[in-house]
């Protein structure tokens, strides 16, 4: 017997049950987005590291020539830096207050200076700045001293993609004399060693008119004080411009005893 519906004779609908071949479709879920985190963590570093350029831009101005030279030496880095330890992670974010800028300042303590040596040169600091900075001038040339083979590599393809006028030395540090021909106006050296060891591997290149300065940090007066027990030295300090420490500035030293 047929139910009537309220509206006459037709029968009432019937909802599909389960198992009638008319099953519920469940609305599909909305895909969330994948979000990158090194991207996003690379871009943000992107933006921290160019307002830090803006910064050491002004403690050390350059011409725009230096400065483009100076950015492919920083994109250089940054990818070498994922496979060798450069710098220190930690200071990624000022590479240019931090390295460059501090490795700038040199430049002005030693304005005639056109032929350099740093040694310990390890991810470019002060030696690849320095040639980015000595490439406009005629007859400028820097020696890179690095005794470690995967960092004279990348010093070479930083001297290469900058064109500046650099020479990498694979060599120990107290090797530098026989390696580095033609005099030097100016020997330097940061984070390698304490200062009366500096000295000792200064001391040939200096004997033939080189100047030194080397970057130092708050412990300068100890370092100085244990220098003095092997060298005789009359050092001229100049504060950095980049931070607490210090450049230690020797024109003459001779060994005591």
């Amino acid at each position: 017997m047929k139910q009537r519906g309220p509206g006459g004779d037709k029968p009432l609908s019937r909802r599909p049950g389960t198992g009638e071949g008319a099953a519920r479709r469940s609305e599909p879920v909305p895909t969330k987005p994948k979000i990158d985190k090194a991207s996003a963590n690379d871009q943000a570093l992107d933006s921290i590291i160019a307002a830090d350029k803006r910064a050491a831009l002004k403690l050390a101005p350059v011409s725009h020539e230096t400065e483009v030279r100076l950015d492919r030496y920083i994109v250089l880095l940054r990818e070498w830096q994922a496979k060798t330890n450069l710098v220190a992670p930690s200071t990624l974010p000022q590479l240019w207050t931090r390295h460059i800028a501090d490795s700038l300042q040199l430049v002005d303590l030693a304005p005639t200076a056109k032929r350099w040596a740093d040694l310990g040169s390890g991810g470019g600091f002060p030696g690849v700045v320095l040639a980015c900075a000595m490439a406009g001038t005629p007859g400028a040339s820097v020696h890179l001293v690095e005794r470690i083979a995967k960092k004279a590599a990348f010093l070479r393809e930083a001297i290469r993609v900058t064109t500046s006028p650099g020479v990498v030395h694979l060599t120990e540090i107290g090797d530098n004399v026989d390696r580095i021909t033609g005099p030097v106006d100016c020997v330097t050296a940061r984070a390698l060693a304490p200062l009366h060891q500096l000295i000792g591997f200064a001391e040939p290149l200096m004997r033939q008119g080189a100047k030194a300065l080397f970057l130092k940090g708050q412990d300068v007066e100890a370092e100085l004080t244990e220098a003095a027990k092997y060298w005789n030295i009359q050092p001229q300090l100049h504060r950095s411009r980049t931070g607490d420490g210090w450049i230690v500035e020797l024109a003459l030293v001779e060994r005591r005893g």
